[in-house]
């Protein structure tokens, strides 16, 4: 076994010119009041990885050009597509207007483990303030609740590493029935 070069990986991926022409991934993510800017950046970078169809910032959340963004992004802000909605209840309003399903990350009491949600796409995942969590608003609108299980004393994760989770674990689930 031996590290892969630099080179090697970058020649293994597409480029930003041919995303364009490459089916997304049918899951739009919805950032609702996200307060720090480097918890954006990095949610914008697992968005790229995994391709999503589209990123939609609300409310406080911050929005490029941002240099606390873009050191996290690392360039993912030009392969992303996204836009800012002031209000997120008017974001989620639009999503459910195309017929897409909302599923809140949130512990409330009819969540699920967000492995036993049988979901179909095209979907959008929900993610709220880091302390306030998903406003009572937007988790009024969702079809869907679900948790990531805590094993700690903890009640939670960091927003971008729940973001990670469970956009890797929606998209690959995608995948497993569908080809890009």
């Amino acid at each position: 076994m031996r590290k892969l070069t630099f080179e090697e990986i970058t020649n293994s991926r597409i480029c930003i010119e041919e995303l364009n022409s490459k089916n997304r991934i049918p899951i739009y993510s919805v950032l609702d009041n996200i307060r720090s800017m480097y918890n954006v950046g990095s949610i914008f970078r697992t968005s790229d990885a995994t391709r999503i169809e589209k990123l939609i910032l609300c409310g406080m959340t911050a929005h490029p050009p941002r240099k606390e963004i873009d050191k996290t992004a690392l360039g993912s802000v030009d392969s992303v597509p996204w836009e800012y909605v002031k209000d997120g209840v008017e974001a989620i309003k639009m999503l459910k207007d195309k017929g897409i399903k909302i599923v809140v990350v949130e512990q409330t009491d009819e969540s699920c483990d967000y492995r036993d949600l049988n979901v179909t796409y095209p979907l959008a995942l929900v993610f709220g303030h880091e302390v306030t969590g998903v406003s009572d608003e937007i988790i009024n609108l969702a079809d869907y609740a679900v948790e990531i299980p805590m094993y700690g004393v903890k009640q939670s994760l960091n927003v971008a590493v729940a973001y990670g989770i469970a956009s890797y674990y929606y998209a690959h689930k995608y995948l497993q029935s569908n080809k890009l």
